[in-house]
């Protein structure tokens, strides 16, 4: 009988066989990708936390009475990570006496036990209840959380790792499930000075390197892979016309990789790339067209004090 194959295993295999290489940047994320990405977000140069904080600190009262309904409402949070920012708004709630329930969403299960556990001690009044999973896949079962208005956040700039086509695939799935008083609060980095945007992803530590690279580590571990990080370099991109920063780690020399469990070999040559991940910076006109493409309704938008990054509400555009 044939072994059923991980989704992980599958886009390891199809990833590593295509040309040019790539990998899916959610699978970087284990105990280990965690913490550097929490150590990647405390970094001076990672400006986007800061100004995403700066927004929310600025705005709770506002933010929050635009969320609020005479019957309560569902707070559904997809890739809620460490919390940080959201407590902002949490604690400016349960301050004001709203009556709402809390859903972080996250495809890691260690991020979400850290993040229900520091709740408990921090905002014990807030009702939360954790989820596992896929923004795909809990975006399926948003109905299931009751009838009363839902406030659906995205923060970080998360739709910046999405080419268009798949953030406009996204946002529609979202605005299908959105009733007439339904909100979406939404981060997107700015397009800024090109310097910047490349220091945030290519930092004197090396944390974002080493971030990166947690990758070819998981395949090691979890496949019985030999990939040597070091003999891979990060590489940063950006380009000011589209918007787009990738990232890839770039194989300095000719090698061939033995991935053990997955029965596969694979053939690097000098300088070749294996593409990781995406984060795309936008313009008030290229968000306003992803919502026209996906029948959405831009509200108002909240902008920080450098002008780098903006949260905005939407609605769903109900045919």
């Amino acid at each position: 009988m044939e072994k059923t194959q991980t989704q992980f295993e599958k886009d390891v295999i199809k990833g590593l066989i295509d040309y040019p290489k790539h990998l899916p940047s959610k699978y970087i994320y284990d105990q280990r990708g965690d913490k550097l990405f929490q150590d990647i977000m405390a970094m001076p140069e990672y400006y986007l936390t800061n100004c995403e904080f700066d927004i929310l600190s600025l705005h709770k009262t506002e933010i929050c009475e635009a969320f609020s309904n005479d019957e309560g409402f569902d707070l559904i949070e997809l890739g809620a990570g460490d919390g940080k920012k959201t407590k902002i708004l949490l604690k400016e709630l349960v301050d004001k006496n709203y009556n709402f329930d809390y859903f972080p969403i996250d495809i890691s299960q260690n991020v979400l036990d850290e993040l229900t556990k520091s709740l408990k001690q921090e905002i014990p009044e807030a009702n939360v209840y954790a989820k596992q999973g896929t923004y795909f896949d809990v975006l399926s079962e948003l109905d299931k959380y009751g009838n009363r208005k839902k406030v659906i956040l995205f923060l970080g700039s998360n739709i910046g790792n999405l080419l268009h086509k798949d953030a406009i695939k996204f946002l529609k799935k979202i605005q299908r499930n959105m009733q007439e008083d339904d909100v979406l609060f939404l981060g997107f980095d700015q397009k800024k000075h090109p310097q910047t945007i490349l220091n945030a992803y290519n930092d004197d530590a090396k944390i974002t390197e080493k971030f990166n690279k947690n990758i070819l580590r998981r395949i090691n571990r979890e496949f019985e892979a030999d990939f040597d990080l070091d003999q891979f370099m990060h590489w940063e991109t950006y380009n000011p016309e589209t918007g787009t920063a990738l990232s890839y780690l770039v194989s300095l020399k000719e090698q061939n990789i033995k991935i053990k469990k997955l029965d596969l070999q694979v053939k690097f040559e000098a300088w070749e790339s294996i593409h990781i991940e995406i984060s795309q910076k936008y313009d008030d006109a290229v968000v306003e067209w992803l919502a026209a493409q996906s029948a959405l309704k831009p509200q108002k938008s909240f902008l920080d004090q450098k002008g780098y990054y903006k949260n905005y509400i939407f609605k769903a555009a109900k045919c």
